[in-house]
Order: C-alpha cells, then sequence, then structure tokens
C-alpha cells in the first residue's frame, strides 16, 4: 500500500439534503443522535441544516453538535439589493455554532434570472462578498455550486464564473452540484476536467450527486477520477425525489476496492468500517422502516446465498462468490450463520459489548438459537443494542435481577373534565417486588398508557429510585409487523441520561401495550447495569 495515498473527504447531508426526503422530519433529538454517530464514524464534514429557518435547525445550532467532525450550517448567499452586514440568513449563518458554512449559489445563468431576478454580476457578488464574510467570522467557507453541470451544459463560461468567484473569495470547498441528477459519469468526468483545467484545484472540489438515473455513486466516483477531493452524500441515499449519493455504499467502495483504496485514504479507519452495516440499519431504524435486503454491502442479503452449488462454492472457498469480506463492513455471510461463521460473527459482537465467551461454551449456541427464534417473530436487534446486550448477559448469567414486575394495568377513560370539555386519560397500576417488598405505583397521564405505565413503572423501584432520576425517554416508535386485526407490533424506544449516553431498547407483542412495557423494562434495566459498569459502551453511544 502506498504512502502517499492523497485524502478524500466525505461530507454529510442527511440532515440537510436528506431530509428534503418525502415523509422524513427530523426532530432536534433524532439529529443529535445522528450527528453523533457520523461524528463517531469518522465522517469529516457533518452538515447540520439552515440555522435560522425553522424552530428545529435554530435549537440544533445552538451547540456544536460534533467533536471531530466540522460542524456545518447551510444557507443562501447574500441577497442582491442588500448588504452582507445587513442580510438576517448570513447573520443567522456566522452566529451559529457552526465549524463551517455551505452557502448554496446560483451557478445556472436561467436560475439567477428566473429564482433570483438578478443580474449575472450581481450573484457574483453575492457569491464573493458571503465567502468573505464567513472567512471574516473565523469559520471555514464551503460553496455548493447548485445545478452546476446543468448550468456548465447551458452557458460554461458563466457556471466557472461561479465556481471561480467562489475560489478567488477564498472558499475552502468549491462543490459541483449535479442538483437534477441527470448527468452522466462520461459528462461529470469531462467537465471536472474542465473546471480543474480553468485554474481551480482539485484539493478544493467536490462533488454532490443526485440519483436520478441510479448513478450518484458511479458519478461521484467517476468526479473522484477526475481530481475532486471531497464527496458529499447521505446515509443510505436518502434525499429528495430520488436521494442523494449513498454514503453508506461510497464509503465502501472508496475503503475496499483497489482502484480508490490503494490511491486515497478517507477518514474511517478499517476498525470503524466494521461498524457500516450497524450504521446503515440503526438509521433506517431510526426512521422507522425496514432497511433494504439488497442494499450494497449492508443488506441482510448482500452476502446471502442460496443453498446449491454457490453456497458449496462458498463454503470451500469464500471470494468464489463474495467481491469483498462481509465481516469488513460488519455483515454476515448468511449461508453460513448456524455453523462457525455465524459464531464468529456472534462472538465478535460480543467481546464489542466486553463479553468474553468461547466458541465451544454451549450457552453461546443457546444465545444464537434464542437471536433467530426471536427475530423470526419480529424483534430487531440491530436497532435495539441495549435490548441485545441485556439477552446476551441473561443467556450468559451475567444480569442481577434488579427488580421484579408482578403485574401492570392500564386503562384509558374518555370524558369531561371540569369545564365540560372532553379529554382521554390514561390510568396505569404497576407493582413491583424490589428486595421481597412488593411496591405498588399509580399514575395519570394525557399522553397516552405508554406515558401512563413509564411514569408508574419509574414512580417507587425502592433503593433504585435515586439511579433513574436522570433516565429520559428520547423517542418511541411503533411499527406493525403484519396485516389484521392480529398483527405483531414492534415497540423501539431510545433512551438518555445525564452522562449523554443513548441506548435503545425492543419489545414485540400482539399486544401494544405489552410490547411497550417490554422495551421500558429493558430500558430501566440497561440504566442499572450501566450504572454498575457491566454494560459494553457498543449499546450506548
Amino acid at each position: 500500500m502506498s504512502m502517499t495515498r492523497e485524502r478524500i473527504y466525505l461530507f454529510d447531508t442527511t440532515l440537510r439534503d436528506g431530509q428534503q426526503t418525502p415523509g422524513i422530519d427530523f426532530n432536534v433529538e433524532d439529529k443529535i443522535a445522528i450527528a453523533q454517530m457520523l461524528d463517531e464514524f469518522g465522517l469529516d464534514y457533518v452538515e447540520g441544516g439552515y440555522p435560522g429557518a425553522n424552530p428545529t435547525d435554530t435549537a440544533f445550532f445552538e451547540r456544536k453538535r460534533t467533536s471531530a467532525a466540522k460542524f456545518v450550517a447551510f444557507g443562501m448567499t447574500k441577497r442582491a439589493g442588500i448588504s452582507v452586514s445587513n442580510d438576517p440568513g448570513i447573520a443567522a449563518l456566522n452566529g451559529s455554532k457552526s465549524d463551517a458554512v455551505c452557502y448554496v449559489a446560483k451557478s445556472w445563468d436561467l436560475h439567477v434570472r428566473v429564482a433570483l431576478g438578478c443580474t449575472n454580476e450581481e450573484n457574483l457578488e453575492s457569491i464573493s462578498q458571503s465567502v468573505e464574510a464567513t472567512a471574516a467570522a473565523g469559520k471555514e467557507p464551503l460553496v455548493d455550486c447548485e445545478h452546476f453541470f446543468d448550468g456548465y451544459k447551458a452557458n460554461p463560461d458563466y457556471a466557472l464564473a461561479c465556481a471561480k468567484a467562489a475560489f478567488e473569495a477564498g472558499a475552502r470547498w468549491i462543490v459541483l452540484c449535479d442538483t437534477n441528477g441527470g448527468t452522466q459519469p462520461h459528462e461529470i468526468r469531462e467537465i471536472v476536467s474542465t473546471v480543474i483545467g480553468s485554474g481551480i484545484p482539485g484539493d478544493h472540489l467536490g462533488i454532490h450527486a443526485h440519483n436520478d438515473t441510479e448513478q450518484a455513486v458511479a458519478n461521484s466516483l467517476a468526479a473522484v477520477d477526475a481530481g475532486v477531493r471531497q464527496v458529499q452524500g447521505t446515509l443510505n441515499g436518502i434525499g429528495e425525489r430520488c436521494g442523494n449519493a449513498n454514503l453508506i455504499t461510497l464509503i465502501g467502495t472508496l475503503a475496499l476496492k483497489p482502484a480508490w483504496a490503494e490511491r486515497f485514504e478517507i477518514g474511517v479507519s478499517a476498525e470503524k468500517l466494521e461498524g457500516l452495516t450497524r450504521l446503515s440499519r440503526w438509521f433506517d431504524e431510526l426512521l422507522n422502516r425496514s432497511p433494504a435486503p439488497q442494499a450494497a454491502y449492508v443488506g441482510s442479503s448482500a452476502f446471502a446465498t442460496k443453498a446449491g452449488i454457490h453456497a458449496s462454492a462458498l463454503i470451500k472457498d469464500p471470494t468464489t462468490y463474495e467481491h469483498v469480506e462481509p465481516e469488513k463492513v460488519g455483515n454476515v455471510r448468511h449461508i453460513m450463520v448456524s455453523d462457525q461463521g455465524g459464531k464468529s460473527n456472534f462472538i465478535n459482537e460480543l467481546h464489542r459489548r466486553g463479553i468474553v465467551v468461547s466458541k465451544s461454551d454451549p450457552r453461546l449456541d443457546t444465545l444464537i438459537a434464542l437471536v433467530k427464534e426471536r427475530e423470526a417473530v419480529g424483534y430487531a436487534y440491530e436497532g435495539a443494542d441495549a435490548s441485545f446486550e441485556l439477552l446476551a448477559r441473561r443467556t450468559l448469567g451475567e444480569v442481577p435481577d434488579f427488580f421484579d414486575v408482578v403485574s401492570f394495568r392500564s386503562l384509558v377513560e374518555r370524558r369531561h373534565n371540569a369545564v365540560g370539555k372532553v379529554i382521554t386519560v390514561a390510568e396505569a397500576v404497576v407493582k413491583v417486588n424490589v428486595d421481597g417488598e412488593v411496591r405498588m405505583s399509580v399514575a395519570e397521564s394525557s399522553n397516552g398508557p405508554v406515558n401512563a405505565l413509564d411514569m408508574a413503572l419509574r414512580k417507587d423501584l425502592g433503593k433504585y429510585q435515586a439511579e433513574i432520576a436522570d433516565l429520559e425517554l428520547v423517542d418511541y416508535k411503533v411499527r406493525i409487523l403484519n396485516g389484521g386485526t392480529e398483527a405483531i407490533t414492534r415497540v423501539l424506544i431510545e433512551s438518555a441520561d445525564a452522562s449523554g449516553m443513548r441506548w435503545w431498547t425492543v419489545g414485540v407483542s400482539e399486544n401494544i401495550i405489552d410490547a411497550s412495557f417490554e422495551a421500558l423494562m429493558d430500558s430501566i434495566t440497561f440504566k442499572l447495569l450501566k450504572n454498575r459498569g457491566h454494560a459494553g459502551l457498543a449499546a450506548a453511544e
């Protein structure tokens, strides 16, 4: 491996461009969790949204949300007709807790005329002055040249002038955007080469590709080959219309395919790369959707082979039907789940959580069988690490019986209040045995039966009560796994505490209340275990 590999910078726009996906709307807690995951994984830039544009993004930018990655605010260049110092949008961007500001700049003269309603010259001034204002504020300026490739085809001189204005004003990165997603790889290669030939060096250029002809990844790699050194994309390729370049796929390819891995390095280490599958599936769980089984590198079918000639060849030599080793991206070879390959995978997962177990330990076989059995009825442990850890530790005999729920009851009543308004109130009663003493707690909530149960369960845990005072339920997601009146319900709960750690627990039942209560109990048990230093950090981010 050459020691002189060039650096490719990975720029994630899940929280900004990804949020433009129909049906996806992140709250502040979602954004904090995603930013932390991306930061921890080794991304270079995390774009968080538009401070000042809406209450969620404004609240999100009140604090810096990354430690290693650069935290990026996104917004428009200055409006024509007003000075940069009087533009409230610029003030919000430069006043936010971001490390960098990415400006979206029109680079297609049609858009300058129609969308901005200003002259081509005024647009160039807006680009230059916005970049200079951000540099003066001590932040790193970036410019997304929107519709760059369409703009270049319509008026190459003007598109280049926009990119040059950004570069000459001091932008660290000038990002060429295929906003409509219709440009083909050979066109990307040619146009990027022309941009570099015009005097903007490749180590200042990025690519932002959309997937409208399903070539966003191919276009991104073509741009890298032509000289760009920053690649933008989103987790699992979410985004407007057909989505953005899928960063999960790009990371796998840049890190593992010799055509790029021998020439370039990225900020994701080989160790972190083993968490690629987990990151992708965790994100799908957060979105409350099923992971795509055929997703490259990380899908459940990516390394699955049916019985027959392929399977027998695979067992003899995996390279016969695999382009990379599944373990390198944290995935598994599915035909080997029941034998040593499956065991190794489980052992690695347990090791990550500080649980040491040998291949020959019969309890390991028990755990594998239990996980398979539970996943068959609807449990999803990829998105509920804390529940997986508890199941593993219980199977291996390592979880104390902190408390035992003797019984619980939940009632929902619709009634008129004192002023005659119709209200719905939930009441819950929980009986808990702590050290041989049964305690009964009652709680009432206007936020539904699950909230009432949560309040009742946490009202009196005896000697453990003080330990859970900082436990907070951050999110609650319900998924119906099959249709009809006897539908199976899966509940996923995200919890956090004062340490800033977050963890995910799961419950499954025909009854939504029962499933919720199971996930709640796991959350509290995990918190108590974590407090004793037993719980692995892998489960709590």
